[in-house]
């Protein structure tokens, strides 16, 4: 009996140690999304149907898998577009535009889930330079983000807008899903697309510091930021930006599909 419990508590230690270094991978920010307990209330309904800021053109009528089914389609548009390989390295092969909403939705927030992000985890682990009060984020850190951001400066904007538009009632249903009955998926896209552009750029090294297990950013006002803004300040200014360059071009597309949409 005593070999059982030895055993089980040998599992329990090591699976504890496997999941806080997973956590310490991930870098500075990094926060298990809080689960939402069993018994919370639905947000409360809106009493008025919301103005659509940015509406996305109706497309021709074509038959679209269930959300839930959706991956091997989606997934598929997307190996066209970026290529198979990089679909395969970059992208999670599950739940793909729920993923994608979801993160979406809360990169204007403190924490974006690392469980629910749609791209794979970058590689290796948050490079630092310097001890104590001289600890910085090394430079070398910037190339972790390099594969996902020369794969999104690559892709065309308009050709991805023109994936996203037709799959859009996909991605509009796992919005409802979230929470936002009422809400319009392609508003909330182009207010983060905008949030994104608006990411601060900082002069010189970063500095961290380590009070525990997490690195934080040691200036109040960047530990205070979003995740999205930190995510920028993470892969630094070059692939920021490309990043807001592609992000431009995208937002582009988008609102020129309104204005399309509009005047109809």
């Amino acid at each position: 009996m005593k070999k059982v419990i030895g055993s089980l508590l040998g599992i329990i230690v090591l699976g504890a140690v496997a999941i806080a270094f997973y956590l310490w991978l991930q870098g500075p920010t990094y926060r298990p999304a809080p689960s939402a307990p069993a018994d919370a209330p639905p947000p409360p309904a809106a009493s008025a149907e919301p103005e659509i800021l940015y509406p996305v053109p109706e497309a021709p009528p074509a038959a679209l898998p269930a959300l839930d089914k959706s991956d091997p389609v989606i997934l598929g548009a997307l190996s066209d577009l970026l290529g198979r390989a990089a679909v395969k390295r970059l992208l999670q092969p599950e739940e793909i535009v729920r993923r994608i909403v979801v993160t979406v939705d809360n990169l204007p927030r403190k924490v974006v889930s690392g469980q629910l992000m749609p791209t794979t985890p970058v590689s290796g682990k948050l490079r630092t330079e310097g001890k104590g009060k001289e600890l910085t984020l090394a430079s070398a850190n910037y190339e972790r983000y390099t594969p996902f951001v020369r794969v999104l400066d690559t892709v065309d904007a308009k050709d991805l807008s023109a994936l996203y538009m037709r799959f859009y009632p996909l991605f509009q249903s796992a919005y409802r899903d979230l929470g936002y009955p009422k809400g319009y998926f392609n508003d909330r896209l182009v207010a983060v697309i905008d949030h994104i552009l608006d990411a601060p750029e900082v002069e010189g090294p970063i500095e961290l510091v380590q009070p525990h297990v997490f690195y934080k950013f040691a200036d109040p006002e960047l530990e205070s930021l979003s995740a999205g803004h930190k995510l920028m300040l993470r892969m630094g200014d070059a692939n920021a930006a490309k990043v807001k360059n592609k992000l431009r071009a995208i937002r582009k597309e988008l609102v020129k599909g309104s204005a399309e949409a509009k005047g109809r």
